[in-house]
């Protein structure tokens, strides 16, 4: 979306996962992950599918993100709402009468505004600098407002 109101910005080619979040807090383990991961890449094999149970993330954030621990999410909202920038805690689902519904608990504004902010929630100052010189928004979308962490 960013790449057609902003101008550049996505490359196909340079995609290295699509990730799906998705709640199950009767199954924590990472053969969850697993198993969600290798559904997905049944059906649909080139896309590099990574699956990830938000109910499970506290079990493994602190010992990947090296902060302290981190409360158990309570649903899919909860979870999206901890998402790194704003404009990224939005999730979309498909239902079987192929309606989509989207979830945006922070709201859509900077999504749709262009606005690459931290996200406070959960996000260390670290975390988010870091993200922000990695994905470099204001390189690949020239015309993002980038709010510095």
């Amino acid at each position: 979306m960013w790449s057609q109101r902003y101008g550049g910005g996505f490359n196909p080619q340079d995609v290295r996962d699509v990730d799906v979040a998705f709640f199950d807090a009767n199954d924590l383990t990472p053969g969850n992950d697993v198993a969600a991961t290798e559904l997905l890449r049944r059906h649909q094999p080139a896309v590099p599918w990574e699956a990830t149970n938000q109910a499970a993330v506290h079990i493994w954030y602190e010992r990947v993100f090296g902060t302290g621990p981190v409360d158990a999410l309570r649903s899919i909202a909860d979870a999206v709402a901890t998402w790194p920038e704003t404009a990224t805690c939005v999730a979309v689902r498909l239902d079987s009468a192929e309606t989509l519904h989207v979830c945006a608990p922070l709201g859509l504004d900077d999504l749709l505004s262009g606005t690459w902010r931290r996200n406070l929630h959960r996000v260390t100052l670290e975390l988010s600098r870091s993200r922000l010189a990695r994905h470099e928004p204001s390189r690949r979308w020239p015309k993002v407002k980038v709010i510095p962490p």
